[in-house]
This record gives C-alpha cells, sequence and structure tokens, in this order.
C-alpha cells in the first residue's frame, strides 16, 4: 500500500468513516490488509478489525508482523482474541498466535474458547517445542478408517470436510489410530463401492514424527515434493499434520536467521526495530572483531625491524587478510549451503576436506602466481616481498579453504548453528592467522 492510500485510510479512520472504509477494505485480501495494519497503530488496527467479519479479521490476524500482533494484542482482552480470533484459526495458527502471550494471558483466553475440543487440541500442541513438527503440526484433516467402505468413507468425508478450508490428503488409520496410508480420491471414482478402503489406499505414505526438527520436516517436503505431511507420534498414531504453508514460513525464517548470524547479528532484528535492540544486536561481533584487530596490531608490532628492513611489505597487508577472509567464506558458505540442503552429510567431514584442499592448491597456485609475476616486474627477482607475499597467499588460501570447512561441518556435529561460521568468525581468525603466516614467512626468507 503507498503513501497516499495509507494516509486516506488514516483519515478515514479519524473521521469514523466506517462505511467507506469497510467498501475499501471489501476489495483487499487477508494479507494486504494486515500489510495496512502493519503500518497502522494499535489502536487505529483495532478499527480496522471491527469491520471485518470473524474469519477474515482471523486470516488478517495471521499475516500481521509478529511484532505488530503483538503490540495489537496487547489491547485486546482475552475474550476477544478468543471469541474473535482462535475460534475461526486452524489449530497450528492458533497456538502460533497463543505461543506470543505470556503464561497468564494464554490461560485465559483458552478459558473462553467455546469449542472445548479445539481448546484441548491447542493445550496439546503446545505442549511440542517449537522448533519440532509436534510444535508445526495442525489437527484438521480429513481421516478415514481402513476397513470403511467407498460409501462409508464418502460419507465421513463429507462431514469432516464442513469445518476445513483445504484438503489436501485423506489419510488411513486402522482401528488403533495407526496411519496405514493415503486414500487418493481418484479411487473413489474408478473403484467399485464395495471395495474397502484398505484395498485401494496407498500403503506406508511418507511421515514425521513429533520430535522431528523443523528443519527434517522442510527436507521432507522438499525431497517428496507434498504439499503436506502426516505426524505421528512414537507408536505410530496419527496425531497431525504440517502444510507446505507453515514449512515456507518457517523455511523464511530460518533463511533470516542464518543471513543475520553470517552477518554478524546475534539476534534476529528488523529494521524498524529500536535504536537499543539494534545495538546489542551487532555490537557483540563488533567487539569481537575489535579485539581481533587489536590481536593483528600486537602481532605486526613485533615485526618493526623486519618492516624497517622491507618497508614495502606493509603494501600487501591488506591483500593478505582480504584474501584469507574471502576465500574462508566462500569455502564456509558452500559448506553450510549443502548441510542445510543434505547434499552434504557431517560425517563425510575428511572427504570433503580433501576435496576442498585439491581446489584450494589450484586456486592457490594461480593468485600466487600471478602476485609474483607483478612483485617480480616492480621490485625484482631478489627482492624479499617477491617470494614472502606469493608463498603467504599460498599458505593464506589454503588454511583459509580448510578452515572454513571444518569449522562448520564442527559446529553441525556438535548441534551448533553452522551458519556461524559464514560470518565474522572465520573473517577475523583467517586475518589473524593470515598475518602470522606472512610474518613468519616474511622472516624465514629475510
Amino acid at each position: 500500500m503507498n503513501k497516499e492510500e495509507l494516509e486516506k485510510v488514516e483519515q478515514l479512520i479519524e473521521q469514523k468513516d466506517s462505511e467507506q472504509l469497510k467498501g475499501l477494505l471489501a476489495d483487499l485480501h487477508p494479507a494486504d490488509i494486515a500489510e495496512l495494519c502493519n503500518e497502522l497503530d494499535a489502536e487505529e488496527a483495532r478499527f480496522i478489525y471491527l469491520l471485518l467479519d470473524n474469519e477474515t479479521a482471523a486470516d488478517v490476524l495471521i499475516e500481521m508482523d509478529e511484532d505488530a500482533r503483538k503490540e495489537f494484542l496487547e489491547i485486546l482482552p482475552s475474550e476477544t482474541i478468543a471469541k474473535r480470533f482462535v475460534d475461526y484459526m486452524d489449530s497450528d495458527d492458533a497456538v502460533d498466535i497463543i505461543r506470543e502471550m505470556d503464561e497468564e494471558k494464554q490461560e485465559e483466553v483458552l478459558s473462553h474458547i467455546e469449542d472445548i475440543e479445539q481448546a484441548g487440541d491447542i493445550v496439546d500442541l503446545l505442549k511440542y517445542d517449537e522448533d519440532t513438527a509436534g510444535g508445526l503440526m495442525g489437527t484438521e484433516m480429513v481421516v478415514v478408517n481402513e476397513n470403511w467402505s467407498m460409501p462409508e468413507c464418502l460419507k465421513e468425508m463429507r462431514i469432516q470436510a464442513e469445518d476445513m478450508d483445504e484438503i489436501y490428503y485423506v489419510y488411513v488409520v486402522d482401528d488403533d489410530q495407526r496411519l496405514r496410508g493415503v486414500f487418493p480420491l481418484k479411487k473413489m471414482i474408478t473403484s467399485p463401492s464395495v471395495s474397502k478402503v484398505k484395498h485401494v489406499m496407498r500403503k506406508d505414505p511418507i511421515s514425521v514424527h513429533v520430535d522431528t526438527p523443523v528443519d527434517e520436516v522442510v527436507q521432507t517436503i522438499e525431497k517428496y515434493d507434498l504439499v503436506a505431511v502426516p505426524v505421528v507420534d512414537s507408536i505410530g498414531r496419527l496425531v497431525g499434520r504440517i502444510t507446505v504453508d507453515d514449512v515456507m514460513d518457517e523455511v523464511r525464517e530460518q533463511a533470516e536467521r542464518d543471513y543475520q548470524l553470517a552477518s554478524g547479528l546475534s539476534q534476529d532484528v528488523e529494521t524498524d526495530d529500536n535504536v537499543f535492540r539494534q545495538t546489542t544486536a551487532r555490537l557483540p561481533w563488533l567487539l569481537i572483531g575489535m579485539i581481533g584487530g587489536i590481536g593483528n596490531s600486537m602481532i605486526l608490532g613485533n615485526f618493526d625491524s623486519t618492516f624497517a628492513a622491507h618497508p614495502e611489505m606493509a603494501l600487501y597487508i591488506p591483500l593478505i587478510g582480504g584474501t584469507g577472509g574471502n576465500v574462508g567464506t566462500q569455502s564456509s558458505a558452500l559448506i553450510v549451503q549443502g548441510l542445510a540442503n543434505s547434499s552434504l552429510d557431517a560425517q563425510n567431514t575428511w572427504k570433503q576436506i580433501v576435496k576442498e584442499s585439491v581446489v584450494a592448491v589450484i586456486n592457490a597456485t594461480i593468485i600466487s602466481m600471478l602476485v609474483y609475476i607483478y612483485n617480480f616486474i616492480r621490485f625484482g627477482a631478489n627482492a624479499t616481498v617477491t617470494y614472502s607475499v606469493s608463498l603467504s597467499l599460498f599458505a593464506v588460501v589454503m588454511f583459509a579453504s580448510i578452515f572454513g570447512t571444518l569449522v562448520p561441518m564442527t559446529l553441525e556435529k556438535l548441534k551448533i548453528d553452522p551458519a556461524i561460521a559464514t560470518g565474522p568468525f572465520i573473517s577475523i581468525t583467517n586475518d589473524i592467522i593470515g598475518m602470522m603466516l606472512y610474518m613468519g614467512i616474511t622472516v624465514l626468507l629475510s
């Protein structure tokens, strides 16, 4: 929504012109209304919500930015949240909303939900870790018994489908509610009415466990091109399903977190966050970088006599440091990407290091030779800088490549987010080690 349209909406709210504003909102998708509410303060957003029907209001609330939604929910009574919003949401969306509240308000909202079964489902889902399949799943799905005939199956499906917006799959369970298969809707048309579900179902469907990490759920849906995946408990009972739209939200959030980690931000921040939050997110790595810089200066300070004898060596300090940082970041970024999409296994650490070493040898040889030719022309064959810079570059590229590969794979084995290895950590370490190699080689050749 552009500035002029936003100002028009704010003016209509100020004038309490409900009819004209209602007509304007009628042409907007819930996601567009949510975008509008993100730009308004909580009281103005409240005026907007009063003009929406319950289902649309619930959809808009789900689409709002987390911070704007949290601020909006704080001014609403618990009963309003329950009856105006939660009652019209799928269980997984309702859980996401309720998780954002403090424990006291969660209990108040749950106590006002009229549908006891829905409230029970939400309470059960809140028990799961939000970073697992159980914390992401919803309980709305069409389920049939493997022993039902086609007429029974069709009748029950119609009943269950009344309260659902979308039907992705029909899941088949046995008498103990254990997942047995997926019922293809095409079979309802092509199979005889006397056939039982178990005779036409697709057996052994792809599923995930309630404790499966979200990133593994994402990989499963991507690998098998699913639009939804069933979730089972420890004994195979069907307890929920995760849809691709839920997964996409998680993928986006994970990508944002990884990008910020790689950029040296220690926590999740947005451009509209206050100055204090943005400062605290940036400052830790900046302080670490400052310490790294001081360490570098201390290393260089021990080689005053070397610089006095070869002042031209100082010209190549940025080259050594920059090359090491770039190579390390490239290597670690490739490893992190491979770990994220499962094309690389952390168990194959040494195999990957060998492969990266071969690539590093080629890159290091080309770079060092080009620098050698340049220095040979500029300083001559007898100058120390001609050899020391090239040898240092070769050593730095080799170290940075191996280090950039080893660190993220080690972090993955230790269950630490490897994305941290693509940021300042790699650059600072390579910078310090690079200077030590550069000075050490120069001293040896002097």
